[in-house]
C-alpha cells in the first residue's frame, strides 16, 4: 500500500510541475491568441477526446454537479487566472494564488471532516512565503480588480478540489475528468466567443501549444490530480500545488536563459520544504 501511495503522490506531483509550463507555452507559442479562447480550446477538445475514449456519459442526475465542478475547476478558475495575469505582475498573481492550499485545508475540514493540523497550516503558510520569494519582483504592485480575481481563482479551485472529493461518481478518474473538462469547456466557449476577438488562422506553433496545453496540460494531468484527490484526499495533495510556480521559474531559467537570484533560490528551497512538510502533516487513508 505504501508503494501505491507513493506512486499516487508522484503522479499527482507531476500535474502542477507540468502546469508550470503553461506560462512559457502561452508566451512563446500562443502570444497572439486571446486568453479565454485558449482556455476553452484547452478544456473542451480534451474533454471531448476523453469522452470518445471512455464512451461513458453522465446520467441526468449528475449534470448539475458536473456543471458546478466544471465551473469551479476550469471556467471560473481559468478566467480569474487570466484576469489576474493581465492586471497584476506575474509574481503578485502567483503569490496570491498560493493561498489556495490554505483554502483547501479549511474547506476540507468543514465539508469532509478532515483534521486541520497546525503542521498542515504552517506548511501552507511557509509555501506561500517560498512562492513570494521565488516570484515577487521589486516593482510588484497591487491592483484591486486583479487582486480580487486572483483570490476568486484560488477560492474557486480550492472549492472545486474539495467538492471533487465529496462528489465521487462510481466511474474511473479518466471518465470523471472527461466529464468535468467537457462541462468546463462548454461553459467557457460562449464566453470566449462573446468576449474575445475572432480566432486567427492557426499556425504550427499555435497547434503545438494548444495540443500541449489540452492533451498534456489538461487531459493527462487532471486525471492524475483527480485520481489523487479520490485516493488520498484534498488535504494530502494540496501543498503539491506549490510546485507549479517553482516549475515555471525553473523552465524560464533553463529554456529562456532567465537569471535566478539568491532570494529566488532560497524561495525554491522553502517551497520544497513546505511541500515535504505538507505531505508529512497527515497520513491519508485510501478511500
Amino acid at each position: 500500500m505504501t508503494l501505491q501511495l507513493n506512486k499516487d503522490k508522484l503522479l499527482a506531483a507531476s500535474a502542477p510541475v507540468i502546469w508550470g509550463s503553461s506560462y512559457i507555452v502561452t508566451t512563446e507559442l500562443l502570444p497572439d491568441l486571446s486568453p479565454l479562447t485558449v482556455a476553452a480550446l484547452r478544456a473542451l477538445p480534451a474533454g471531448l477526446l476523453m469522452l470518445a475514449i471512455t464512451r461513458n456519459l453522465p446520467t441526468r442526475d449528475w449534470w448539475g454537479k458536473l456543471l458546478v465542478l466544471g465551473a469551479l475547476n476550469f471556467s471560473i478558475f481559468w478566467a480569474a487566472l487570466f484576469v489576474a495575469a493581465y492586471r497584476l505582475p506575474g509574481g503578485v498573481a502567483a503569490t496570491l494564488g498560493a493561498v489556495q492550499p490554505l483554502f483547501v485545508l479549511f474547506l476540507a475540514s468543514v465539508l469532509l471532516g478532515t483534521s486541520l493540523t497546525a503542521r498542515g497550516v504552517a506548511a501552507a503558510v511557509t509555501g506561500m512565503l517560498g512562492v513570494a520569494l521565488l516570484v515577487l519582483g521589486p516593482n510588484a504592485g497591487l491592483d484591486a480588480t486583479g487582486t480580487l480575481a486572483a483570490l476568486i481563482g484560488a477560492g474557486s479551485m480550492a472549492t472545486g478540489v474539495v467538492l471533487t472529493r465529496l462528489w465521487q461518481p462510481p466511474v474511473s478518474a479518466l471518465t470523471f475528468t472527461a466529464w468535468q473538462l467537457t462541462a468546463g469547456g462548454l461553459l467557457l466557449l460562449p464566453v470566449a466567443v462573446w468576449v474575445d476577438p475572432p480566432l486567427p488562422s492557426l499556425t504550427l506553433s499555435h497547434l503545438t501549444g494548444l495540443v500541449w496545453l489540452s492533451v498534456i496540460g489538461a487531459a493527462l494531468t487532471y486525471v492524475f490530480w483527480f485520481r489523487a484527490i479520490e485516493r488520498l484526499g484534498p488535504a494530502a495533495i494540496t501543498s503539491l500545488g506549490f510546485l507549479s510556480p517553482l516549475s515555471a521559474v525553473l523552465l524560464g531559467w533553463i529554456l529562456l536563459g532567465q537569471t535566478l537570484s539568491a532570494w529566488q533560490i532560497l524561495g525554491a528551497g522553502i517551497v520544497l520544504v513546505s511541500v515535504w512538510a505538507g505531505q508529512k502533516s497527515r497520513k491519508p487513508k485510501r478511500a
